[in-house]
């Protein structure tokens, strides 16, 4: 059992994160948070900087912490992928208020990982 998360250094990105760490501890699983914005990078010590004693009691409970990576370009495909390849049993993601125009300009990295993902999703959005 894995727990991937769609991260980004947003808030709804950081909602993510604690949600998939409160999630992770209740089901004493581990954790993959996987970058949800093109061109970004996260390491294994920023991500146990940003989980902070969530983290290590998630190690504590058996499970483990780490940065999923994937060869594809595009966020939401490469969530999609590492969620696949660990047969996740949820991935979380932030979500946050676009306006129509941005949504059809840009797109919706939340919105194909909600459709396109094989198992389930949990979303938040951030206070």
């Amino acid at each position: 059992m894995t727990i991937v998360v769609a991260y980004a250094d947003t808030p709804p990105g950081r909602a993510a994160l604690n949600l998939a760490a409160q999630e992770a501890l209740h089901r004493k699983t581990s954790l993959i948070a996987v970058p949800a914005v093109s061109g970004t990078s996260l390491t294994e010590s920023e991500l146990t900087d940003r989980l902070g004693a969530a983290g290590a009691e998630i190690v504590a409970a058996g499970g483990t912490v780490s940065v999923g990576s994937s060869d594809l370009h595009d966020p939401a495909d490469a969530v999609i992928q590492v969620a696949q390849q660990v047969d996740a049993t949820l991935i979380c993601l932030g979500l946050r208020h676009r306006s129509p125009v941005g949504k059809l300009l840009l797109g919706s990295t939340a919105q194909r990982i909600l459709l396109d993902a094989t198992c389930p999703v949990l979303s938040v959005k951030a206070d």
